[in-house]
């Protein structure tokens, strides 16, 4: 699959992922979406990919899903929905539950359902000028990409749902106190800074890293004593891999490890 509204390049266990689209404010589209289903399952599918660095050309991240594709055809935008998220959130999901961790910089707008995909990145760098906005109820809709989730798991369920129904707009300072992004940079140290995070995760114990985000996904539901048997399984897993097995030579020799996502 040709991507006209993404890139997708891996170099040094590191994935860059972009969003492409700048001149129409990288809207979430049909295209779009069946993009990030593609995006998703080549990741999660590439043994080479050891963490990923999620950014968008432009001076915004993303104006969110696109009004026009939307109002060309209003007696079958149910139908289209349901098309659409079925591919966005199938990408969306095995992105969750992939080794590979995710960074997000972002700079400018953030808005909708690309802001709901941004709070999934396991480390989200916001530039100072960065604004995340709800949207959704502004156009009479409810939220998808996983929003109801991620904000939750970032912001708390009551100011997740006050965001949400208020349709705020939070500011990056703003956003930082609430917890939807990690750290706020100038604008012109957002890149590098976004960078040295996702080449640090890139050089990690990927498999471990892997299983530290699945855990996340399940704390939420499930009782304590099912929790502590998946750390104990995942756990387990870790401790057979190579880089688990190498970690612990490198202490007893006193030297750093040199881990291979494996």
């Amino acid at each position: 699959m040709a991507f006209t509204q993404l890139s997708l390049s891996v170099e040094n266990g590191l994935a860059r992922l972009t969003l492409t689209n700048p001149a129409k404010g990288n809207p979430i589209d049909a295209v779009l979406c069946a993009e990030v289903c593609e995006a998703a399952i080549q990741l999660s599918e590439d043994p080479a990919v050891r963490a990923v660095l999620f950014t968008a050309e432009g001076k915004s991240f993303s104006f969110g899903g696109d009004i026009s594709s939307f109002t060309g055809d209003l007696d079958n935008l149910p139908k289209n929905i349901k098309r659409w998220t079925a591919s966005l959130h199938s990408g969306l999901a095995r992105m969750q539950r992939m080794d590979a961790p995710i960074v997000a910089a972002v700079q400018g707008v953030c808005a909708g359902g690309m802001a709901g995909v941004v709070a999934g990145a396991d480390i989200v760098v916001a530039a100072e000028d960065a604004r995340f906005v709800a949207a959704f109820a502004g156009i009479g809709f409810s939220n998808d990409s996983g929003s109801s989730v991620m904000y939750t798991r970032r912001m708390g369920i009551g100011r997740a749902r006050k965001f949400l129904l208020l349709n705020e707009t939070l500011n990056a300072a703003e956003a930082l106190a609430v917890g939807l992004v990690d750290e706020v940079v100038p604008a012109d140290q957002l890149h590098t800074r976004a960078e040295a995070i996702a080449a640090q995760l890139a050089a990690g114990p990927t498999k471990a890293f892997g299983e530290m985000r699945r855990l996340f996904t399940s704390v939420e539901d499930q009782p304590l004593e099912a929790q502590l048997e998946l750390e104990a399984q995942a756990l387990a897993r870790c401790a057979a891999t190579e880089d688990a097995r190498e970690a612990l030579t490198a202490f007893i020799e006193k030297r750093k490890p040199l881990f291979k996502g494996r």
